[in-house]
């Protein structure tokens, strides 16, 4: 059996506790309050060290993506039973990465991976993450190699983001549409606005941006 230090199995009753007692994990500024570091950053050592371990899994870019392994090493040295909350496992995203041209987002092809997170970060329920490529919406948060939750659909309201196809290209923008013009819009002044008609063959809506996820990493 995997042995803790004493500080890991400090660590690891306080998440069981904050499980036990509000159905959540704790953040890792709770942590680091909690215990009086300095910052979340040495929490976050920590809870990567019981992640190796085994102890742990934890969800990349979530404050509470923390959750118990079944077969972590308890302070007793005795087994502990997971405490997951049911909102931190009920839900499986693919991660889309490049998309080839002429196929769906979806494709078996384009799906890199997939991630358990929970539901209650994201506006309404995603159907796939898609990592961002390049900082044309850097003004909005989004930034190269994020995580974008999207939601299937081929409506939008103006103003929200979007991930829309045009031609050979998937691109991340605020939405506009005026009469039959429809114009993408960067969140970078170096970036110039997308203009399209919505009759035209080349262009259609791939989904609603209704979340983020940054790497911790």
């Amino acid at each position: 059996m995997l042995k803790l230090t004493a500080r890991q199995e400090q660590i690891l009753n306080l998440i069981k506790d904050a499980i036990e007692n509000t159905g959540f994990p704790p953040t890792r500024a709770e942590i680091a309050n909690e215990l009086g570091f300095r910052s979340a950053n040495a929490a976050e050592e920590h809870l990567q060290a019981l992640a190796r371990k085994g102890a742990i899994e934890i969800s990349p870019g979530t404050s509470r993506g923390i959750r118990l392994r079944d077969h972590a090493p308890s302070a007793s040295g005795g087994r502990q039973m997971a405490l997951p909350h049911p909102a931190l496992m009920q839900l499986s995203l693919p991660l889309i990465g490049r998309v080839a041209a002429g196929s769906p987002i979806l494709a078996q092809e384009h799906i890199e991976s997939n991630y358990n997170v929970d539901p209650a970060l994201f506006s309404a329920k995603p159907d796939y993450l898609l990592k961002v490529r390049g900082m044309s919406m850097r003004d909005a948060g989004i930034l190269d190699g994020d995580l974008l939750a999207v939601k299937k659909t081929d409506q939008a309201r103006n103003g929200q983001i979007v991930v829309a196809r045009l031609g050979d290209d998937v691109t991340v923008k605020r939405y506009r549409k005026t009469g039959s013009l429809i114009e993408l819009l960067p969140e970078n002044p170096d970036f110039n606005i997308i203009k399209v008609s919505a009759e035209e063959d080349n262009f259609a809506l791939e989904g609603l941006a209704v979340g983020l996820l940054r790497s911790w990493n």
